[in-house]
C-alpha cells in the first residue's frame, strides 16, 4: 500500500508543476500579472533641501512647495498643458465673470495651510520617467495628516509640462473638474 501512494504521488507530480496532474492536485495555475513597462529612469527620491535638476519634472514640480506654497496662480500656466491647463483657464473666466472660484488654489498642498517647517522636515517626491510622460509623487505630513499628490507630466518641445494633479489621499484630482 506505501508503494501505491508513492507510485501515485510521483506520477501525479511527474508532470512538473505546469503539468495537467499537479494542477488537479494543487489547482489552476496562477496567471502571472501583467509586467509594467520599465521606466527609462529608475525612480529618483529626494525632499526640499535637494536641489531638483534643472530641466527635470522635479523641477517643474518643486516650486509648489519651495517657494512658499506657491498656488496655481496664473503666472505658473506656462508649466500647464491639457488638460490641465484647460480646466485651469475655466477656472479663470469663472472668477473674472464674478461667479466665484470652483478650485483651491491651495491644491498643491492638498487644501491644507502652508506651514513651512513642517513642510520641510515631511517632505519627499519620487520622480520617475518613461519616455515622454514622468510622474512626481509628492508626500508630506500637516498636522497629524499624512498627505499624498501625484503629478503627472508630459514633455512638449523639450520641456517637461504639467498635465494633472491627483490627490491620493483627498481622492480628486484637476482634470476632473468642471470649473463652468
Amino acid at each position: 500500500m506505501g508503494r501505491l501512494l508513492a507510485c501515485i504521488a510521483v506520477g501525479a507530480f511527474a508532470a512538473g508543476p505546469g503539468g495537467a496532474g499537479a494542477e488537479g492536485l494543487l489547482g489552476a495555475k496562477p496567471q502571472a500579472a501583467p509586467a509594467a513597462p520599465a521606466p527609462d529612469q529608475p525612480p529618483v527620491a529626494s525632499g526640499l533641501a535637494t536641489p531638483a535638476a534643472v530641466g527635470s519634472p522635479s523641477a517643474v514640480v518643486r516650486p509648489f512647495y519651495a517657494e512658499g506654497g506657491t498656488d496655481l496662480a496664473v503666472a505658473d500656466r506656462s508649466r500647464f498643458v491639457d488638460p490641465a491647463k484647460t480646466v485651469l483657464e475655466k477656472n479663470e473666466a469663472l472668477k473674472k465673470s464674478g461667479q466665484g472660484d470652483c478650485l483651491d488654489q491651495n491644491m498643491p498642498l492638498d487644501e491644507v495651510p502652508y506651514d513651512k517647517a513642517a513642510l520641510d522636515k515631511s517632505f519627499k517626491s519620487l520622480e520617475s520617467i518613461n519616455g515622454d510622460d514622468a510622474r512626481v509623487v509628492v508626500a508630506f505630513v500637516a498636522g497629524s495628516d499624512s498627505h499624498r499628490l501625484e503629478w503627472k507630466l508630459k514633455k512638449v518641445g523639450g520641456e517637461w509640462k504639467i498635465t494633472d494633479l491627483l490627490s491620493v489621499t483627498g481622492e480628486w484630482a484637476l482634470s476632473q473638474y468642471q470649473c463652468e
